[in-house]
């Protein structure tokens, strides 16, 4: 299965458990009237509209390339994951004013037994599906997926909050710890939503994925042939779970076209062994000049000129680097 398919299909699970999750936390706030649960039901609104949302865009998403999209639907996960990130934030202030209201017209809870238990079962559900969701969001690069799943995790921490103030409150019935724990969990849900905002504004800006590029640099450095002289000018591209790779590759300037592609094919094949068939890459293959000889282990060469004398190591930087790698440069 395409991973693009395969990420539906797991949106599709993910939104069934989010909104039966959201109609426990509704009759849990029925039964204690707590303003604290209130503000974890209001807030898990967001997620049932967030979890539509991105079930849509990984419809979307699994599109295939066509006329008017040649790169391919992926970019409107970025999209879901910023309307996520909003609605978050949009949230977490009606939350500030449900519990501010609150401490100035405190009314009576009941029934915080029923409540405590239905909160504390949906917390530990979220986070164990929010794992799940994270985890095969990083696997297939969705961001999606992972917008959902931090979500989904963020709700688990203002829950267990909730919890133990609900028990303080059943102990000590000091009403008022309802209102403060709901303004705690507000401002966290505020952060929560800020970065999953600022992490899809960086997918719709091509920013750099610096994790996944050291990741990227490593294996290649890793599984590096002999042929390969030198690597540069490498860039990626994010377009939901598909991922765009241009680089140059020096390799021998005497090798014909088979040869070259061949190394080209082996380039494609360990980066696809790796990062799964999702990955599509435009290499440019340049032949080695004179200069190359001293950076180059190439064994029994005919035509060199110079002799060994470092191997450059690749790293972010040099192979980030739009040009060729020289003795001089390090």
């Amino acid at each position: 299965m395409l991973k693009s398919k395969e990420n539906f299909e797991i949106q599709k699970k993910l939104t069934i458990v989010i909104v039966t999750l959201f109609l426990i936390k509704l009759a849990a706030w029925f039964y204690t009237n707590s303003v604290a649960i209130l503000t974890d039901t209001l807030e898990y609104t967001i997620n049932v509209i967030s979890g539509f949302i991105g079930l849509y865009s990984l419809y979307l998403s699994s599109k295939p390339k066509d006329k008017n999209h040649p790169y391919g639907h992926g970019k409107v996960e970025f999209l879901s994951a910023t309307i996520e990130g909003t609605l978050m934030i949009v949230s977490s202030f009606v939350i500030l004013y449900e519990a501010i209201n609150n401490l100035k017209h405190p009314h009576e809870l009941k029934q915080l037994d029923y409540g405590i238990f239905l909160v504390a079962l949906t917390g530990v559900i979220n986070y164990i599906v929010g794992y799940l969701s994270i985890k095969n969001g990083k696997k297939n690069n969705s961001l999606a997926l992972i917008a959902t799943g931090k979500h989904m995790q963020s709700d688990t921490y203002a829950t267990l909050g909730i919890v133990i103030g609900l028990i303080l409150i059943y102990f000590t019935h000091y009403t008022w710890i309802d209102s403060v724990v709901a303004f705690v969990f507000a401002l966290i849900i505020i952060v929560s939503g800020y970065k999953i905002l600022r992490s899809s504004i960086a997918g719709i800006m091509d920013e750099a994925d610096d994790e996944l590029l050291e990741k990227m640099v490593t294996f290649c450095a890793t599984h590096r042939r002999e042929n390969w002289i030198d690597l540069h000018n490498l860039r990626f591209i994010k377009y939901g779970g598909t991922l765009h790779l241009d680089c140059h590759l020096t390799i021998p300037w005497f090798f014909n076209i088979h040869e070259g592609h061949k190394e080209v094919d082996e380039l494609e094949k360990i980066v696809k062994n790796n990062f799964g068939d999702s990955v599509e890459l435009m290499v440019h293959t340049d032949g080695c000049l004179e200069f190359s000889c001293k950076i180059c282990d190439k064994k029994d060469c005919p035509m060199r000129v110079h002799q060994f004398e470092k191997k450059i190591d690749w790293t972010i930087e040099n192979v980030s680097s739009d040009s060729k790698h020289t003795i001089a440069s390090f």
